[in-house]
């Protein structure tokens, strides 16, 4: 006897198939954007379908990025937090690198830029404007220096934390 036939409502887990992920941010526009459409704020321009740094034609239309928009409300998509002996002895260079990868994604996409750098606990709190650069963070620290790293992501906030340590 099958386990559908004993259990009514059960299905099988199918394996071959790509389940679509629902993720819900509200800091991603809920419809087109009209074009050209340029960030008040810093000044990027959204453009055949993405944000890019650009100059902004006379009369474009004017709507906060999403980048903007958490900046401005203060909700971050990343958490980065560094810790151990390690941090205090080469905090200088370890910020160089956060800076320096920070720089070369923004350069590329405007949407990922660091929010804050705060002291806190004898170690750092990085904060994001998304959980890509959140990501890269911790892989280029792990990459650079090793020790321990952890990621936690939570589906329902579109939210990493990530944990470096060392």
């Amino acid at each position: 006897m099958s386990k559908a036939s004993r259990f009514p409502g059960f299905q099988p887990i199918r394996r071959d198939r790509l389940i679509q992920e629902k993720v819900h941010d509200a800091y991603k526009s809920r419809g087109k954007l009209p074009e050209p459409t340029v960030c008040p704020d810093c000044g990027a321009l959204f453009h055949e379908g993405r944000w890019r740094w650009n100059s902004a034609p006379a009369g474009a239309h004017r709507e906060r990025c999403p980048a903007c928009h958490r900046i401005k409300d203060e909700y971050p998509a990343g958490f980065v937090t560094l810790a151990g002996p390690f941090l205090s002895t080469h905090r200088d260079e370890i910020l160089g690198l956060v800076h320096h990868l920070e720089s070369r994604e923004r350069a590329e996409h405007p949407l990922e830029r660091l929010m804050k750098i705060e002291d806190e606990d004898g170690g750092l709190l990085i904060t994001t404007t998304s959980i890509h650069l959140a990501r890269g963070i911790g892989d280029a620290l792990h990459h650079a220096y090793q020790g321990q790293l952890e990621f936690h992501y939570n589906d329902a906030d579109n939210l990493l934390r990530a944990h470096w340590e060392r």
